[in-house]
């Protein structure tokens, strides 16, 4: 005879709240608030939670996803729009998403829009239709205000019901050009954020001003404008060249992100030049590949899991409590000092900018993959 212990269940046997409610002696409403963790548990003393938490722990319960949407009208669902999935920025932002969202029991649904507005109206719609609760959205300009509840990374568009999770873009700038300036850097060069990057105006506006009360000296021929929506560090390099082709002398370039200044790096190292030695190269993000490129860059971190964190809590928060409405939140950025700054030894030697364009051209053509490392 086989002695089955007390609790145990039966194999194959539907568990049913029923049943936890029965074995604890009170109702199926009260086991299915604490279970389900709405408003309705707070008012269930701790140790009786605790005795329903053991219960169902016990017979192996597992709520049905759709009876629990039947009774609490709720999909748990977030939509979460971004500008391309898997890349170095959004990436680790989804991840902190997915994170917060998974201890809380919810699903998100993850749409790439690309930049296309009919896109991204498309999905907005799409992802209303299939229920979801809340939006966040990532890298994404959003110019009004949508329906549900929504977290912009980054926002910086005053909207009604969207709250924007934005760096201090100013105390960025400001880590990196002191950063550059202890180091004995007056020539620095600057790459600006192509218009389509929700980050890119704020942090531009930063800088410009940041340098004005430092005393930094910014000049038209050093500054270059990135005219790309690639998102590998193919993106800074052809602009790099374009600024050494202008035979400016610099010895410091403060690149608008890492995967721009990675690009950059590569750049100058195919025109003779060593990093830190012959320039400094400064980045932003602290994106994952940062600490593994050669030289290891020196960058302003932006904490972007952390980011993705606050952004779930936060809609979590909204739909769940009722919270009040945040129109933003700003994180404090950090910088990260590695390898590619070094103390200034002077401008960029002439040889290196004259005639650049000349030494490019006899070499032989390929693409950026062709010459840069595997991470």
């Amino acid at each position: 005879m086989t002695i089955r212990k007390k609790g145990s269940k039966k194999k194959g046997h539907f568990v049913t709240l029923q049943m936890v409610a029965d074995r604890v002696g009170l109702t199926k409403g009260t086991c299915s608030a604490v279970l389900n963790k709405s408003a309705a548990s707070r008012s269930v003393p701790p140790h009786t939670q605790e005795r329903i938490l053991a219960a169902a722990r016990e017979l192996d319960y597992r709520p049905s996803f759709h009876a629990r949407n039947l009774a609490t009208k709720r999909t748990y669902t977030i939509g979460v729009v971004t500008q391309e999935i898997g890349d170095f920025y959004s990436s680790p932002i989804i991840s902190g998403i997915e994170q917060y969202l998974r201890q809380r029991g919810y699903f998100f649904l993850t749409v790439a829009h690309r930049h296309d507005p009919k896109l991204l109206d498309n999905y907005s719609h799409l992802l209303l239709d299939r229920g979801v609760e809340g939006f966040i959205t990532v890298d994404t300009t959003i110019d009004r205000p949508l329906p549900l509840p929504t977290i912009a990374i980054p926002g910086h568009r005053r909207l009604k019901d969207v709250t924007n999770i934005v760096l201090d873009h100013r105390m960025g700038a400001r880590l990196a050009l002191r950063h550059l300036m202890e180091l004995g850097h007056t020539e620095i060069a600057f790459m600006k954020g192509s218009n389509i990057s929700p980050d890119s105006a704020d942090r531009w506006n930063s800088i410009c001003e940041v340098a004005g009360e430092l005393g930094v000296r910014m000049m038209a021929s050093l500054e270059v404008q990135i005219e790309s929506d690639d998102a590998t560090p193919q993106l800074g390099y052809p602009f790099a060249k374009e600024l050494l082709a202008r035979a400016q002398p610099f010895t410091a370039l403060f690149a608008y992100n890492d995967i721009s200044a990675i690009g950059a790096i590569r750049a100058f190292q195919e025109a003779g030049l060593q990093v830190p030695t012959d320039v400094s190269v400064v980045g932003f993000d602290d994106i994952r590949i940062a600490t593994h490129n050669n030289p290891r860059l020196t960058t302003v971190r932006q904490p972007l899991q952390k980011m993705g964190e606050i952004a779930a809590r936060t809609l979590v928060e909204r739909i769940e409590g009722g919270a009040d409405w945040v129109p933003k939140i700003m994180i404090k950025p950090e910088l990260i000092v590695r390898d590619s700054t070094a103390q200034c030894r002077g401008s960029i030697p002439s040889h290196a900018t004259d005639g650049f364009e000349r030494r490019l051209a006899r070499r032989p053509a390929k693409d950026y993959a062709d010459t840069s490392r595997s991470f």
